[in-house]
């Protein structure tokens, strides 16, 4: 049956992301489908997004329709514009003409894009380089409000540090480094834009508590996370990068240039752009021993270290889908797994629970805690546990390596209130999968802080690889004056 594709005003983030609910602030056009009856209704959508002056950045993409738009002078007139929306309501009616509707959508979408790429090149002039540079020759630069435009989202930093001196400025600053903020750093160093990173206490992220990475490209033996991103820390200071291991206190993107203060300073550092690649940490259990078998028997991610356990009896603790694919997963490389979860209510899906049950090498406990981690000197060797209805219960489970999956924490406190994220703190872009850039243009994010979903260090190098292209693009259009 045909269908027909009606335009109608949705939220940014709803169309990427459904769990957040509209604004009405929201200006972005979506694609939906309804069918071929409403096709009052299309034009009723179609003619208030498409005859709007301002519908919005950018729209979504209808089948066979390529979005390429580009640097516009002259937008499509009203009378063109509403001739396409009225021959696309007579192509949504039922016949045999399936490509001249098409065509007619087709038109429609491009109405969009021309409107789309006018108002964006109004907000943020789309100049060559060369026109940039001549412009601040001229000294049309000289003053922050003439060479950044206003940020147009509420930003409400805990802390302003607009009165602050500035003691140092910068292009670009990083603040993060794991694989994804060293990454971001070579790419930005070899690119010239004299890169400073911020890697705070915890010297190369999470992978400082790993023992042995067996799964990164270019190592065909297993390396450990510390010497890892050793060689990683020092491949970013060979192009020119500067790193400084000072905890990043406070941030105030209300304005730019941005703001970074240092813990321990009086002043702040200006960066024109930023990175953010602080990553996301996994919640432990705090049980007793736990720091003395961090990454050598208990871990936090068994895609990264469960084939280092083949052959063994491993646990994994939690109720929730990532606990089952987790259980499920080890199942190919351990001798038997065992599933401990402190109810008997889980949190997975029923389909992942039903798959979990019929595997043979996976038993479930309900009812268990750990209390307590048994090691030597060679790790793991058990797992004290005990049962939430009576204090009194104990029972020793002979494990040689655990998998703790209880969730993990975007770091991304520093932003709260000033980048759009999700409802657990993950920070969101503009355009996923297109762009790293987050709801302030200049800003990026890349690795954990913004992925909920793979959290390997080969994703998390990839996407600080893709910030710092990313931000290298946006940089060409913003003059250097006076660095």
């Amino acid at each position: 049956p045909a269908t027909a594709f009606v335009l109608s005003p949705a939220a940014t983030a709803s169309a990427h992301y459904p769990s957040r609910k509209p604004c009405s602030q929201d200006r972005e056009p979506k694609l939906t489908r309804t069918p071929a009856g409403a096709g009052w209704v299309g034009l009723a959508a179609a003619v208030s997004v498409s005859l709007s002056s301002r519908s919005g950045r950018r729209c979504a993409r209808a089948p066979g329709v390529s979005l390429a738009a580009t640097k516009v002078s002259t937008p499509v007139s009203l009378t063109q514009r509403l001739r396409n929306v009225l021959f696309m309501v007579v192509a949504e009616i039922p016949g045999p003409w399936p490509r001249w509707r098409s065509e007619r959508r087709a038109a429609v979408m491009r109405d969009l894009d021309i409107l789309n790429a006018a108002w964006a090149a109004s907000q943020a002039p789309l100049q060559t380089v060369e026109e940039e540079r001549l412009a601040a020759k001229e000294g049309r630069f000289t003053k922050t409000e003439a060479r950044f435009p206003h940020i147009n989202n509420k930003v409400r930093p805990a802390v302003s540090l607009q009165n602050l001196p500035v003691v140092e400025k910068r292009r670009l600053v990083i603040v993060g480094a794991g694989p994804s903020g060293y990454t971001a750093a070579m790419y930005a160093a070899r690119a010239r834009l004299r890169p400073l990173l911020f890697c705070g206490p915890l010297v190369g992220g999470q992978l400082m508590l790993t023992s042995d990475v067996e799964n990164f490209p270019g190592y065909p033996e297993a390396v450990s996370g510390p010497q890892m991103m050793t060689d990683m820390r020092t491949q970013c200071e060979r192009f020119g990068a500067e790193i400084r291991e000072k905890l990043v206190e406070a941030v105030d993107l209300s304005d730019r240039p941005f703001r970074i203060k240092i813990q321990g300073e009086e002043g702040v550092v200006e960066a024109d752009s930023m990175i953010i690649a602080t990553g996301a940490t996994a919640r432990w259990l705090g049980a007793e021993e736990e720091d003395a078998v961090k990454g050598i028997g208990v871990s936090t991610c068994a895609v990264c270290d469960g084939a280092l356990f083949a052959d063994e009896e491993v646990a994994v603790i939690g109720g929730g889908d990532t606990a089952i694919e987790d259980a499920l997963f080890l199942a190919r490389f351990a001798s038997h797994v065992t599933l401990l979860h402190r109810s008997e209510k889980f949190r997975a899906s029923a389909l992942m629970l039903e798959r979990c049950k019929r595997e043979p090498k996976v038993t479930m406990k309900t009812w268990r805690n750990v209390k307590s981690w048994k090691h030597d000197e060679s790790g793991l060797t058990g797992i004290e546990l005990g049962d939430p209805r009576d204090p009194n219960f104990r029972e020793t489970l002979n494990v040689t390596g655990a998998f703790i999956a209880i969730g993990h924490d975007a770091q991304s406190k520093l932003f709260k209130n000033q980048l759009a994220m999700d409802e657990d703190g993950y920070i969101l872009h503009t355009r996923p999968g297109a762009s790293t850039m987050t709801s302030i243009p200049g800003v990026f994010s890349s690795g954990d802080v913004s992925d909920r979903r793979y959290r390997q260090a080969i994703t998390a190098a990839g996407h600080g690889c893709q910030a710092a292209l990313d931000c290298e693009r946006w940089l060409d259009k913003v003059p250097e004056v006076g660095y």
